[in-house]
C-alpha cells in the first residue's frame, strides 16, 4: 500500500474508520434489546421498533459489548503480529499471526475477568500495551461462553491444510463470537484469501465448528472487497465464490444465498429479517447483518440499514455491529449517523485504533515501546 496516493489512503481510512465506528454503533443500538422477541421490542418501543440509541439497563446510552470490545483486541493483535514480522521482511512463522492474535484475546480475557487493568506480570505478552489500560473496556456485558472457555484452553490455530474440518476447541460450537470479532481482517490490505484464511484459523482459537470459522472467513473477504470499493452485493457474491472452493461450506453459502434473495424481494420488515434466523450461531448473524446492508444499500440509508439489523428476535447487538462493519466499510465514517456517532462509548479510542491500523500497514512505523509491543 505504500505506492497507493494520499486521495486512496483518505478514503481507505475512512472506510477503515467507518467499519470499527459503524460496528460499535450498531452493537450500542442492539445492546438494550439484545434478549427481547421482536413483539417485546415494538411493545416496548412502539410500531417501529428501536429508533435510535437507548438507555441500558443502568441508564446509560450509548453502551457497547463484547463484540466491539473482541473486535477492537482483533485490530490491536493485527497491528503487533505485523510490526513483529516488518523487520523480518514482512514473513512469520505459520503460527505467529494466529499466536498474537490469541494473545490479544486474552487481554481482552483480562477486561472480563477483572473490573480494572491489571498489574503487568513480568514479561507476559498479554499484560501490555496501550488498549488493556482504557478502563471503560473492562466491562462484562454477556460474552459468549465459548469465548471465554475457549480461551481457557491454550490451543493456538496452525494455518496450515485443509480447510473444513472440526476444531479441537468446542468443537461442536459455531456461535456468532467467531464472526462478530473479524472485521479487522479485513481492514489490513491482504487479498481476500488472505484476510478469509487467516479470519478462519482465528476463529479456531475458541470455536471448533467449520461454519463458524467459514462464517469468519466470508466476512474478512466481504470487509476486504468494500475496502477495495466493491458494491456490497460484488462483495457478498465474491466471498461467496471464495466459499464454495472450501469443502463443508455449504452452510455459510447457504445462509449468504438467503440473505442476498431476500434483499431481491422489496421493502424490508422485521419479519423478512427472522426467516434469516435470529443471529446466535454465526452463519445466521452475518446473514442479517449481510441482508440489512444489501436491502437498504445507500449511503443515506445507513441508519435505516442499522435499525433493521436490530429489530428482531435475537443477537441485535452482534448482528447491529456486523452490519456497522459492513456499512463502514462501505461508506466511510462521514455517513455514519452523527447523533450516534457522538453518542458511542470509546469513539476516540476506536477512531485512534483504526488510524494506527492504517498506518501501520502502510508505513510499518517503530511504535512507542507501551504502545503495540510486538507479540
Amino acid at each position: 500500500m505504500n505506492g497507493t496516493s494520499w486521495e486512496d489512503r483518505t478514503g481507505r481510512r475512512a472506510r477503515v474508520r467507518g467499519c470499527l465506528l459503524g460496528g460499535a454503533i450498531g452493537d450500542a443500538l442492539g445492546n438494550p434489546v439484545e434478549f427481547l422477541s421482536l413483539a417485546g421490542i415494538r411493545r416496548a418501543h412502539g410500531e417501529y421498533g428501536v429508533q435510535g440509541l437507548l438507555p441500558d439497563d443502568e441508564g446509560v446510552v450509548g453502551r457497547v459489548t463484547d463484540d466491539t470490545q473482541m473486535t477492537l483486541f482483533t485490530a490491536e493483535g493485527l497491528i503487533r503480529a505485523h510490526s513483529r514480522a516488518m523487520p523480518k521482511g514482512g514473513t512469520e512463522d505459520g503460527g505467529a499471526e494466529t499466536r498474537i492474535v490469541r494473545n490479544a484475546y486474552l487481554r481482552w480475557l483480562d477486561t472480563q475477568n477483572h473490573p480494572a487493568p491489571p498489574a503487568r506480570g513480568g514479561d507476559s505478552p498479554v499484560r501490555t500495551g496501550r488498549l488493556r489500560q482504557q478502563p471503560w473496556l473492562y466491562a462484562r456485558r454477556a460474552p459468549g461462553n465459548a469465548c471465554l472457555t475457549g480461551l481457557a484452553t491454550g490451543h493456538v490455530p496452525e494455518p496450515k491444510g485443509r480447510l473444513g474440518e472440526p476444531g479441537p476447541v468446542n468443537t461442536g460450537s459455531k456461535g456468532c463470537g467467531t464472526v462478530m470479532r473479524s472485521a479487522p481482517f479485513g481492514l489490513v490490505g491482504q487479498d481476500a484469501e488472505a484476510a478469509f484464511r487467516l479470519a478462519y484459523w482465528c476463529a479456531q482459537i475458541t470455536h471448533g465448528h467449520p461454519t463458524g470459522a467459514y462464517a469468519a472467513g466470508a466476512f474478512a473477504a466481504i470487509v476486504t472487497h468494500l475496502l477495495e470499493g466493491d458494491s456490497t452485493e460484488g462483495a457478498v457474491l465474491r466471498a461467496m465464490e471464495l466459499l464454495r472452493r472450501h469443502p463443508g461450506h455449504e452452510e455459510t453459502s447457504a445462509a449468504l444465498r438467503a440473505a442476498v434473495d431476500l434483499a431481491a424481494q422489496g421493502a424490508p420488515t422485521g419479519e423478512k429479517v427472522e426467516t434469516l434466523g435470529a443471529g446466535w450461531v454465526a452463519e445466521e448473524a452475518l446473514a442479517i447483518a449481510v441482508y440489512s446492508a444489501l436491502v437498504l444499500p445507500r449511503a443515506d440509508q445507513v441508519a435505516g440499514a442499522l435499525l433493521l439489523s436490530v429489530n428482531h428476535s435475537g443477537d441485535s447487538d452482534s448482528t447491529g455491529a456486523i452490519c456497522g462493519n459492513l456499512l463502514g466499510a462501505r461508506h466511510g465514517d462521514v455517513h455514519l449517523p452523527p447523533a450516534w456517532l457522538v453518542s458511542t462509548e470509546g469513539r476516540g479510542v476506536i477512531t485512534e485504533l483504526a488510524d494506527d491500523l492504517c498506518v501501520e500497514f502502510e508505513h510499518a512505523v517503530a511504535w512507542p515501546a507501551d504502545r503495540y509491543p510486538a507479540y
